[in-house]
């Protein structure tokens, strides 16, 4: 007889299903916020240079992950192909994470060291200079356009202040020396960083 009391309260029943929902919630993810194993970096990680960090958000602006994951699942077919699967260590200091879910193109968790910074810069000018079939579009302008260095250098410490990553005033100041920095290479020096932890290389 209960139910037919909620069924027929609108109010009631959408209170019981946020109720139900909201205890739902915590109990998933309360506990990896406690988790050292996903709260603290994996070995070998640490957070992005000043050229890096430039090129991670030259790779957002540009939209690369609505192609591209960075997302290896623990499965055969996944590691034989891609490599290592991924692990919540790796993403520690990624906000936010680039993880994605559409493969338009290959996932990129292990990218880097794969290809050389030629090899890159070709395939961003044109894909199909490399990758015949490849239906990647060209980025010929960030090889023309260079990168904000003083919004680097804020946006570190932005994160630093709100976020906790460890950023040291010295690995903030370095952005300076990204002055005339193109975004081709910001972006390069990013994708050559992707999956070279201890982890990617078990």
């Amino acid at each position: 007889m209960s139910h037919e009391i909620v069924e027929k309260n609108a109010g009631l029943m959408a209170v019981l299903i946020f109720i139900v929902i909201s205890i739902g919630g915590l109990v998933e993810i309360v506990p990896l916020m406690f988790s050292q194993q996903t709260t603290e970096a994996a070995e070998g990680v640490e957070p992005y240079s000043a050229i890096r960090f430039a090129g991670r958000d030259i790779y957002v602006s540009e939209g690369c992950y609505n192609c591209h994951s960075q997302q290896i699942r623990p499965f055969r077919a996944e590691t034989e192909r891609y490599g290592h699967y991924s692990v919540a260590g790796e993403f520690v200091y990624d906000r936010p994470f680039q993880w994605g879910s559409k493969r338009t193109g290959p996932d990129l968790a292990r990218v880097g060291g794969r290809y050389t910074d030629d090899w890159h810069y070709v395939h961003l000018i044109n894909p199909r200079d490399v990758v015949p079939q490849s239906n990647m579009p060209g980025y010929p302008w960030l090889a023309e356009r260079t990168v904000d260095a003083a919004q680097t250098a804020k946006s570190m410490r932005a994160q630093r202040t709100m976020l906790g990553v460890p950023y040291s005033d010295e690995d903030i100041a370095a952005a300076a020396e990204l002055e005339g920095v193109t975004e081709m290479e910001a972006l390069i020096a990013y994708l050559q960083g992707l999956g070279t932890n201890k982890v990617a290389s078990r």
